[in-house]
């Protein structure tokens, strides 16, 4: 990463104190080459591709933070993150100039830190140090796990670190969150409606504890998006998930094992209840060599809409080899194989597509991506 103090008309800033803020310019730059089978094509067929992609380890991304001094303990901070597809040059999250993170905050060594923007939820934030592939680009299933929304608009965030437990929770007026339409009616999209407080909004909490070997989460979140048919407002939905998560290192492994509840409702019916288990270890062969293989089961309970059942309990087991030629570029291979989904655990009850839908006639996918990334 690469620090500097960026001149005081590029931070638009006034007064002296402004102009002595410390501003960090960093990035990643991911990119692989894939191998994908039977995934659903343009006619409704099935079809293998072959396809370079923006991201693999890691989302593409750059950004700013920064921080100031104020004394007595208490410092103002600011994250502005642009998620970019290097394959294409494109902006990430729906055209977001900085559609990962944009906040803006204080923070108090002895009380923790209040932001206000587009931020992480806590239970995303939570999971991230849970994650056997922490939260890979490709394959990873975060979306089935943490849902579509996990990034939120609007939203007032508290975290605070008391030794070895971290504490977080968050409120955001308008989510921002879109999960498409089902049964003819489109789910979310809107938010901070006048008069109508509860539509788009959403919610968590979590308490996490990192000690020398045994780490441990619980979190909570909730996103209530509205519904609405043609120009009729339906009313709201409300998507609830639970987790909890276990992590223990011994020497060079480290082991993580989780459990993910989840329920999805809209007007008058159940459109998802799942649960998601999941359980990997990451073993550093080397310094230079690292290992991680971890598996996922989603246990499919109901839904009222026949077109969101997969055809069976979706799983996925994934395998990644990462060699770092230094602590900044590093190569790797990653490959998984799904069944009664897509890679990533693809399937329309996530609300969301991560690009490998399942085809029709098919009941698993494996996929292999050999890839390069730097960090700045």
């Amino acid at each position: 990463m690469r620090k500097a103090l960026l001149p005081l008309a590029m931070l638009g800033a006034v007064g002296t104190a402004q102009a002595q803020t410390a501003v960090t310019v960093y990035g990643v730059v991911d990119s692989n080459v894939e191998f994908a089978t039977n995934i659903k094509n343009a006619s409704g067929g099935s079809d293998s591709r072959f396809a370079l992609n923006g991201g693999g380890l890691s989302g593409s991304r750059w950004g700013f933070r920064g921080t100031e001094d104020l004394g007595g303990g208490l410092s103002g901070l600011f994250v502005l993150e642009s998620g970019i597809g290097v394959d294409t040059g494109t902006l990430q999250q729906g055209g977001r100039l900085f559609g990962r993170q944009a906040y803006v905050g204080l923070k108090s060594a002895k009380y923790g830190q209040i932001t206000f923007g587009r931020q992480y939820t806590s239970l995303d934030e939570a999971l991230a140090n849970f994650s056997p592939a922490y939260y890979a680009n490709t394959y990873e299933p975060v979306i089935a796990v943490v849902g579509p929304a996990f990034r939120e608009d609007n939203t007032v965030k508290y975290m605070g670190t008391f030794g070895a437990i971290t504490v977080g929770a968050h409120w955001s007026f308008g989510t921002g969150a879109n999960f498409g339409t089902v049964g003819g009616a489109a789910i979310g999209g809107a938010g901070e409606a006048p008069g109508q407080f509860r539509r788009d909004s959403g919610y968590g909490a979590q308490v996490s504890y990192f000690g020398e070997a045994l780490s441990a989460t619980i979190a909570y979140d909730q996103v209530n998006p509205g519904v609405v048919s043609g120009a009729a407002f339906l009313g709201t939905g409300t998507v609830r998930k639970a987790a909890a998560a276990l992590g223990y290192a011994i020497g060079p492994a480290k082991i993580e094992a989780g459990y993910r509840w989840g329920r999805s409702t809209g007007p008058q019916q159940t459109l998802v209840r799942d649960d998601i288990y999941w359980a990997g270890v990451a073993y550093q062969v080397t310094s230079a060599l690292g290992l991680t293989l971890d598996y996922f089961y989603q246990d499919f309970h109901s839904s009222t809409l026949p077109a969101l059942r997969p055809p069976g309990n979706p799983w996925q087991l994934m395998f990644i080899a990462d060699y770092n030629f230094s602590k900044r570029t590093d190569v790797y291979l990653t490959t998984a194989y799904a069944k009664n989904a897509g890679l990533a655990l693809d399937t329309a009850s996530i609300g969301f597509s991560n690009g490998y839908p399942l085809a029709p006639t098919k009941t698993n996918m494996l996929g292999v991506a050999l890839g390069i990334r730097h960090k700045f």
